[in-house]
């Protein structure tokens, strides 16, 4: 069992729909928000097993604590020392009612007659002493004046243990528990917490999944062959395992729905064939014949597809591979909206099936559409593939191609506090990328993706990538800001002399076929005709100044060397006019030179003591 939490921690009641991303903005969308509604909100939100068990621990230790309270309000109090309630008499009583008390009680808790019994024991001599603070004139004087019969006293604050511990009968009992819990249970949970988060690294993800990708992803990497890289992960090696002769057979039948466009599987396993099943069952949306339990694991990948896309393509740019890590961002895209490949993307529209996408590619060049972005630019009045839809699928497709991003892309290069706009040899060349929501008015802000398929929310965002026409990756980075117009820097330093095209990637994390793709032009100049850079001569003079650690160690050099500087002070005196001034590097040399003699000295007298000591240790 790995005792790893999610990042997505379940919602509870109070909780707006909005904060779990419960929203319908058409009616495909309102089956996920009724699940998101019903699996992270009210009640049934606490069936996780993470909560269960924080419940229990939480009310045992309520209960213990609870217990200790009532305890001590009962049978505790705080220790001020009181002879007539430790007696049991009243505060006026006679000393013939005291003595009566002290024969009775002392009688009563004597050691002889409760021999191995601490508590007695010191019941008797607390009854001894109230009689003595009752009956002594001195003893009687302090309890007067202190509260205490040997005089004043330090306040002492102690815990009270129950007896049991204590009994000599419950001796093992005690040193046995005792030996469990701090050699048994603590070690292990500690050994526990520290081996499961120790196989986690960036992102969530596990060390041994990074492992993986490292060993299946490379520059010749397709789109088909993700879901089986995807399926292999760590995360899924305990959950996706068969181990009945049904979920076999349940595989078997779901591999013959989706054979027909799934890659060649490289790998046999279990595990990677169940994964590789049940993600294409999701990409070719044929997820309605699966069983609860299928269905349930088919949830925990997709919850975790997005880390572990974002790690494929953090390999990737170890890798220097941009086209696969382009091919990971697609295959995300893919998973989020439950397409494939041949797919066309006008299949992210609500409702749209083969059927009108048919009908949509055909017609005039006005108003036919071959993909997404072509359909959205169309007139509302005009767009085809609604003839058989009722009203409300009408406005499902056109609120769906409102939320859909158009986006336009501006790129400029400059060197920062630069006089002209040219660039030169090894300048910090910045590439600023601006991104521009056009579906968005001023002040509004990107929400979530429209993805009814997705069993989770997604919030928009886009990757921005700048690399080189021969594939190497120069920047990768996700940007998530979700404001109408956004602007993402890309620095990197220029390169030599000449003339370069560097490809410019925006591809979208959820939605398939709004991507950009263009050129960033660059021009580097030779940096000799630059005029040369001349140091300030208060700026050159900053070199010889020594640091701050230089400065605290002459201090004490010079503390250090006070004495002997007194000593020699006469023949310096004699010795002033012949002696040029020493600058401060010169000077803190001497310095260093002379601690160095005293440290030196320091030890020859301590080898003279030393031989001392031996010669006398000869005379006897």
């Amino acid at each position: 069992m790995v005792l790893h939490y999610q990042k997505s921690v379940p919602a509870f009641i109070g909780l707006k729909d909005e904060d779990i991303g419960a929203v319908s903005r058409t009616s495909a969308e309102k089956e996920k928000a009724a699940r998101l509604k019903k699996t992270s909100k009210g009640f049934s939100a606490l069936k996780s097993k993470g909560f269960l068990i924080n419940l229990l621990l939480t009310i045992l230790f309520t209960a213990l604590f609870v217990f200790l309270i009532m305890s001590v309000s009962s049978d505790g109090e705080v220790n001020s020392f009181d002879p007539f309630h430790i007696l049991g008499v009243d505060s006026g009583a006679d000393n013939k009612v005291i003595k009566k008390a002290y024969k009775k009680m002392s009688l009563l808790y004597h050691p002889d007659k409760n021999p191995n019994n601490p508590a007695a024991e010191a019941k008797f001599m607390m009854v001894a002493k109230a009689y003595e603070a009752l009956t002594d004139a001195t003893a009687k004087e302090n309890y007067e004046k202190y509260g205490n019969p040997d005089g004043k006293q330090s306040l002492q604050v102690s815990i009270g243990l129950p007896s049991w511990l204590l009994d000599t009968d419950h001796r093992n009992i005690v040193l046995m528990a005792y030996l469990i819990i701090m050699v048994g249970v603590i070690p292990f949970c500690v050994w526990r917490y520290y081996s499961d988060s120790s196989k986690f690294g960036d992102k969530d993800v596990m060390y041994d999944t990074y492992a993986w990708f490292h060993h299946n992803l490379n520059e010749h990497t397709l789109v088909k062959s993700l879901p089986e890289i995807i399926a292999g992960s760590a995360e899924f090696r305990q959950r996706n395992l068969p181990h009945t002769t049904d979920e076999k057979a349940e595989i078997s039948q779901a591999m013959n729905l989706v054979r027909s466009q799934m890659q060649k599987p490289k790998y046999n396993h279990p595990v990677c064939v169940t994964g590789n099943v049940l993600m294409h069952a999701h990409l070719l949306r044929k997820t309605e014949n699966l069983s609860p339990k299928a269905k349930d694991d088919l949830a925990y990948m997709l919850r975790n597809s997005t880390s572990l896309i974002e790690a494929m393509i953090t390999v990737c740019q170890h890798q220097d591979s941009l086209q696969t890590a382009v091919n990971c961002i697609n295959f995300g895209q893919f998973v989020t909206q439950a397409m494939w490949t041949r797919d066309s993307s006008l299949l992210e529209l609500p409702h749209f099936t083969s059927e009108e996408v048919k009908h949509c590619e055909k017609g005039k060049a006005s108003v036919r559409a071959n993909n997404i972005s072509e359909y959205i630019k169309v007139d509302d009045e005009e767009k085809k593939g609604l003839a058989d839809f009722s009203d409300q699928q009408k406005r499902d497709v056109l609120e769906c191609c409102r939320i859909l991003p158009d986006l336009s892309v501006e790129t400029k290069v400059f060197v920062d506090d630069d006089e002209d706009a040219k660039v030169y040899e090894g300048d910090l060349c910045t590439v600023r990328v601006t991104l521009t929501r056009n579906n968005l008015k001023e002040g509004e802000k990107a929400g979530l993706v429209h993805a009814p398929c997705f069993p989770f929310p997604k919030q928009e965002a886009w990757w921005v990538i700048l690399g080189t026409r021969e594939g190497k990756i120069i920047s990768i980075e996700k940007v998530t800001k979700p404001t109408r117009v956004v602007a993402h820097d890309i620095k990197f330093l220029a390169p030599r002399v000449g003339e370069y095209e560097f490809d410019l990637h925006v591809v979208s994390n959820a939605y398939v076929g709004l991507d950009q793709k263009m050129k960033v032009d660059l021009t580097t100049l030779d940096n000799a005709v630059l005029p040369e850079y001349k140091i300030h001569p208060d700026d050159a003079d900053l070199d010889d100044e020594p640091t701050l650690f230089e400065e605290m160690m002459n201090a004490n050099v010079e503390e250090d060397s006070d004495s002997d500087d007194e000593g020699d002070s006469d023949s310096d005196e004699e010795e002033e006019e012949g002696i040029r001034e020493l600058s401060a590097a010169e000077r803190k040399k001497e310095e260093l030179r002379n601690a160095r003699k005293k440290a030196t000295a320091a030890d020859d007298d301590d080898s003279d003591d030393d031989s001392e000591v031996e010669e006398v240790y000869t005379e006897k």
